[in-house]
């Protein structure tokens, strides 16, 4: 049973997921489709009908037997050798608890079924693991004597055992150690400490530690590992999950920030009881499986830190790499980046201007309704009774009207602003400090300036095209293209002065805050998930939206031609004084909330389809990733689901469960039959 480990792209809210229970008439089909001994009229699953056929495990034709009796000993609770449907539906709902992985250990182990672990019982299963094999636990120890008993009669039930199990490997490591330590010393050499590492705490262990344990070992001075600095980095194994969020703490959430030997002390002295040793091992590691810089970010915990199992929304459609690594990154690839993202831009701007397209309309609409120097009545009261006159006088596609400008102008815009933002971030980014805000406020500023090329003429068309509706008793038909040939090429760039003063400071405001609600929302691992990314873009989109309404009113305005009776303008400045004077300062805020409404999830699902985009079609241009998108989150083994069409309820657990077995308590069992045993057969 190899450890299952996948890339995350997404995370949920809530850290223990829930399982449906499998319906019974369903779950005894799929039992009695795989049970091959009938007794007594009643079906029985064999331990290779569950081990090998169901859960798929110890495929090879050499298998080892006593394995798969141990694990199909988890179920068979009457320890008759045979696993009978009332067995199988327990053990489906054992599956569905949250301390599933401990439960089905203690069953393991629970070799009688009496409900307890014995001495004898907890000797058996250890001697036939693979760690045991190769280096033999001393159970005449007085661990064993503290936790059975002096005469070994004792026995533990299962939250005393659970302490047990969780207690033996450092015991095991231990009692290694001092079998190495042949001069009683208190030291072993790096060769033994390794060996001790592979086989004592594989499991704790990533493949790039595997590979620099030796030279980790002799990196304090000389070849020789003294206990202290054993048991440290044994410690420091065990509570890497507490070593990422020292991390994250210190950094806020961001995971590219780059911390200091004395700064992540510090922060490790303020939230934790990690020693100065701990640490200096740690930057030690991550200066030979990384690079020896002096400091660490995320992603060196990534790679230091023991497997786990990750949550997943969904597998990468794409996963590709543009360079072998950050050196390779020329221009060449810095362009192809950009392009990248201006067409996922262009696909999530598409996306969030669908969705919110109605509220635009009806936006433009109160915000070219006027007052003062047009008489007579106003035409909608407020925005709900212009959303249902426009339904009831052009029906519910008339809330759509414009759209199709929209699209093709809102596709390079927002793919621009998108890109433009990215590419400048990037260049104020400091690898060690992150960036600071006014590169942010920068960034967001350029993003803004950069989209008004795209945005004005499109804007022009469609606000015509969207109040054109008001017209339709005229029985005149407004098109695109007669508004285009209306306003001519420089018409088109009319109130671009007020596009500037919108998109600016919209985007100077957004975009940080964005960058800082993600950071805010982001749980403790540092990921942002779905939720998370939507809920930070739209709560961004809300001052950034209100804040510029002025100079949205006063574009509109603008941009929209005067009918007779009403006031038009020359130009901002001449906008602002009539406006001010005939409608009054509340009238730079008419249409706000709509905006709001309009802007705020517009952006939110913008952004949101942007970097799931992102997610799902991966390409490593040696660059930064969006923030909070690339943290492999550690979860219960129990969260990964099985695919198999016949593990339905907790059964979709159950291979994961098996697994999380052996990569959390390192309880390793042969896979083969060794050659003693085949030469007896």
């Amino acid at each position: 049973m190899d450890a299952v480990r996948v890339d995350i792209t997404s995370i949920e809210e809530k850290r223990v997921s829930v399982v449906k229970r499998a319906d019974p008439d369903r779950l005894r089909e799929i039992f009695e489709k795989y049970a091959s001994v009938e007794k007594n009229g009643d079906k029985f699953m064999t331990p290779e009908d569950f081990v090998r056929r169901f859960l798929g495990l110890f495929q090879d034709s050499n298998y080892n037997r006593e394995s798969v009796q141990l694990i199909s000993s988890v179920l068979d609770t009457s320890k008759d050798g045979l696993i009978s449907f009332m067995e199988f539906q327990a053990f489906e709902g054992l599956l569905c608890q949250p301390d599933a992985l401990y439960q089905a250990a203690f069953q393991l182990f629970d070799t009688t079924g009496s409900g307890f672990v014995t001495h004898e019982e907890f000797e058996y299963v250890i001697k036939q693991t693979t760690l045991h094999q190769k280096i033999p636990f001393n159970f005449n120890s007085e661990f064993m004597r503290l936790h059975f008993g002096e005469k070994r009669k004792r026995t533990n039930n299962y939250s005393e055992f659970s302490q047990v199990l969780h207690d033996f490997h450092e015991e095991h490591a231990i009692q290694a150690f001092r079998k190495y330590d042949k001069s009683k010393s208190g030291s072993i050499s790096a060769l033994d400490f390794n060996y001790i590492m592979i086989n004592v705490k594989s499991h704790l262990l990533t493949e790039d530690v595997k590979q620099n344990l030796v030279g980790v070992a002799g990196g304090l001075g000389g070849h020789l590992v003294t206990f202290p600095y054993f048991m440290a980095f044994n410690s420091l194994l065990n509570n890497m999950e507490l070593v990422k969020r020292i991390y994250l703490n210190f950094t806020r959430g961001s995971s590219t920030q780059e911390v200091t030997k004395e700064e992540f002390l510090l922060s490790s002295q303020q939230i934790s009881q990690l020693t100065p040793l701990e640490v200096d091992i740690l930057f030690q590691l991550a200066g030979f499986v990384c690079q020896q810089t002096g400091r660490i970010n995320f992603a060196d915990l990534e790679k230091i830190a023991p497997l786990r199992y990750a949550k997943v929304l969904s597998s990468r459609i794409a996963d590709m790499k543009a360079v072998e690594s950050p050196a390779d990154r020329g221009i060449a690839i810095q362009i192809l980046e950009s392009l990248y993202r201006f067409f996922l831009g262009s696909i999530a701007g598409a996306a969030g201007a669908t969705v919110v397209y109605p509220i635009d309309l009806v936006k433009t609409r109160m915000q070219n309704q006027r007052s003062g120097s047009y008489i007579g009545e106003l035409m909608y009261r407020n925005s709900f009774d212009c959303a249902k006159k426009v339904i009831r006088h052009e029906g519910i596609f008339g809330l759509y009207r414009g759209l199709m400008p929209q699209l093709v102008g809102v596709c390079p815009e927002k793919a621009i602003k998108l890109t433009v933002n990215d590419f400048v971030r990037d260049k104020f980014t400091s690898e060690k400090l992150g960036i600071p805000l006014w590169g942010e406020i920068m960034a967001g500023g350029c993003a803004g300036a950069s989209q008004v090329m795209f945005t004005n003429p499109l804007e022009i068309v469609k606000i015509r095209l969207q109040v054109a509706g008001e017209l339709a008793a005229l029985g005149k038909k407004v098109r695109a293209f007669d508004v285009i040939k209306d306003l001519g090429v420089t018409g088109l760039y009319k109130g671009s002065r007020a596009c500037f003063l919108r998109d600016i400071p919209f985007s100077a405001i957004y975009f940080p805050a964005y960058a800082h609600a993600k950071l805010a929302t982001a749980d403790e691992h540092g990921h942002n998930g779905p939720l998370s990314l939507l809920g930070s873009a739209c709560l961004a989109g809300v001052p950034a939206a209100y804040l510029v309404t002025p100079a949205d009113v006063i574009k509109t305005r603008l941009q929209v031609q005067a009918r007779q009776g009403q006031t038009s303008y020359s130009g901002v400045y001449d906008a602002f004084r009539k406006i001010l004077r005939e409608e009054g300062p509340s009238a730079f805020f008419k249409g706000g909330p709509a905006r709001v409404f309009r802007s705020a999830p517009q952006f939110g699902f913008t952004l949101l389809t942007y970097e799931i985009l992102q997610r799902l079609f991966y390409v490593d241009f040696g660059g930064r990733p969006p923030q909070g998108s690339q943290v492999t989150v550690p979860i219960h083994p129990t969260e990964q689901r099985s695919d198999n069409p016949d593990h339905i309820g907790g059964y979709k657990l159950a291979t994961a469960m098996f697994a999380g077995i052996e990569s959390k308590f390192g309880l390793f069992l042969p896979k083969f039959r060794s050659n003693e045993t085949l030469n007896h057969t």
